[in-house]
């Protein structure tokens, strides 16, 4: 049964309440359209009339008289018409709609009536399949199967039964097809093939096509404009109308069942993003409860960071996709397996960072690898890619800053060791500033670096005059090239300082 409620909600801005924020949920029959100063002769009680008010507009006892009529018709709802004969309401008509206790809606100047009836019977149609779902019971049987633990499997064997014939899930990812009857997993590698014809923007409709003679329906699943899987379906005879509303729900389960994992997903990459960033800001107690609270594994005691070059989120999915095609050193655990299944991911100023266990690393992986395709070969070789040396969590802060310097230099197109490319490049600046002979540089830096820029610190320091050091840092960022006060390049060098004096 259509309720004025749903009428309003469906119309909007073209039916609302005169006098009130929203409609009751009283039921409405019909919606009939009558100028006559007494229509309740053509009237079976329940509908919503609609009327420009010229029987009774601009008289109040005209208006009590009308409405009184429509009461003792069992009339639910009026609907007035603005425009061809009242500019607005007569408050004499809301107080008589209000004595007799029928319901006032307006329809604004410029909507037609035909629109409100055009809704109804669009809700009626509606509410037609919702009765006719239940009254096979198919409804409710697909819904309790879309709550179980093994909820695909459930609904489209469900679907399959109901139909007499077969039904196949396609996830619109690596997994597996999920297909009823067995007999029918032949099918999977030619719808496969069909869905590659749809449009991945808009609103795709549905694909009928033949298999072996037999007519077969595609479906895409969609959670919002994107694409999670597709619905192949085959009975061997004509779909009827409850065939079709069946194959429409299961199609609307799925869709809710792809958008509660997208969520799921995202609440668990905002979590592990959330740990991530507090590990390496140096805060892994507070990481460990918020692992903790968020039901997440265990954090491990050691890990390596993985960093990657990316510009943002949709980068970062293809760059992880793209690891099992990038080469490596041989002294470089594989990391592709760990990285997709990694929860500890942080993106940040253009670079991804991964959080990989460490005892975990070098080990096989769960399920086979399968055989990077053209375009993760194709985004491989402009990915930069850098691994740190094994860290245990307090240690993250610290070799934050080298790991970025490693990254912003390494070669694009393979993973490098981070470890390996910060000590050369660190070492090599430490000798030459030792090697200058006409000044003494590394004391200079040392201090500037130890009182973190403070020229009046570090020249006491030092016992010199602080614009002597200030030519000293000069001579010495143009002898190496590179910028003092870069956070990256001061920690890098700090750290190969703190390992000479060592």
């Amino acid at each position: 049964m259509i309720t004025l409620l749903q009428l309003g909600s469906e119309l909007g801005n073209e039916f609302f309440p005169a006098d009130s924020t929203t409609f009751s949920a009283a039921p409405v029959t019909g919606v009939h359209i009558s100028e006559l100063e007494d229509p309740t002769t053509y009237l079976e009680g329940g509908e919503l009339l609609l009327t420009t008010g010229m029987p009774f507009g601009h008289s109040a006892t005209a208006s009590l008289a009308y409405m009184q009529r429509l009461k003792d018709k069992d009339v639910k709802a009026l609907g007035l018409g603005l425009g061809p004969w009242l500019d607005t309401v007569p408050q004499h008509v809301i107080d008589a709609c209000r004595q007799t206790g029928v319901e006032l809606g307006i329809v604004p100047d410029g909507a037609p009536f035909q629109s409100v009836s055009r809704a109804y019977w669009r809700l009626s149609a509606r509410d037609d399949t919702v009765n006719l779902m239940s009254s096979l019971g198919t409804q409710t049987a697909l819904a309790r199967a879309a709550i179980r633990s093994d909820a695909i499997n459930a609904v489209v064997r469900g679907l399959a039964q109901a139909l007499g014939g077969w039904a196949a899930f396609l996830p619109d990812d690596p997994q597996p097809a999920t297909v009823y009857p067995a007999s029918a997993q032949g099918f999977v590698p030619l719808l496969r093939q069909e869905s590659q014809r749809f449009p991945r923007t808009g609103m795709p409709s549905a694909s009928t096509f033949g298999i072996n003679g037999q007519a077969v329906v595609l479906y895409p699943i969609l959670a919002g404009t994107r694409i999670h899987g597709f619905l192949g379906v085959g009975s061997g005879r004509t779909l009827t109308k409850a065939d079709r509303q069946i194959i429409m729900t299961v199609c609307m389960l799925l869709s809710l069942r792809a958008r509660q994992r997208e969520l799921m997903v995202s609440t668990n990459a905002a979590l592990g993003g959330a740990t991530a960033k507090l590990l390496l800001h140096g805060q892994p107690e507070s990481a460990r409860l918020v692992a903790q609270e968020a039901g997440m594994d265990e954090l491990p005691s050691r890990v390596r960071v993985l960093a990657l070059s990316v510009g943002d989120e949709a980068e970062a999915r293809s760059a992880i996709q793209s690891l099992g095609a990038l080469p490596a050193s041989a002294a470089l655990p594989p990391v592709a397996d760990a990285a997709a299944r990694c929860q500890l991911r942080l993106t940040d100023d253009a670079v991804l960072y991964l959080l990989l266990d460490e005892a975990h690393l070098g080990k096989a992986p769960a399920a086979p690898a399968q055989e990077p395709d053209a375009g993760a070969r194709e985004s491989a070789r402009s990915l930069r890619a850098v691994l740190s040396a094994p860290l245990t969590l307090a240690e993250l802060p610290a070799n934050l800053p080298a790991l970025r310097q490693a990254l912003s230099g390494a070669p694009a197109g393979e993973l490098s060791d981070a470890g390996a490319d910060f000590d050369a490049s660190a070492q090599t600046w430490v000798e030459a500033l030792a090697a200058y002979t006409r000044a003494d540089l590394l004391s200079a830096v040392t201090q500037y670096l130890r009182h973190r820029g403070h020229w009046e610190d570090a020249s006491r320091a030092l016992g010199i005059h602080r614009n002597s050091l200030r030519h000293r840092i000069t001579v010495a960022g143009d002898l190496l090239g590179i910028d003092l006060d870069d956070p990256d390049i001061s920690a890098s060098l700090w750290l190969a300082l703190r390992r000479n004096q060592g």
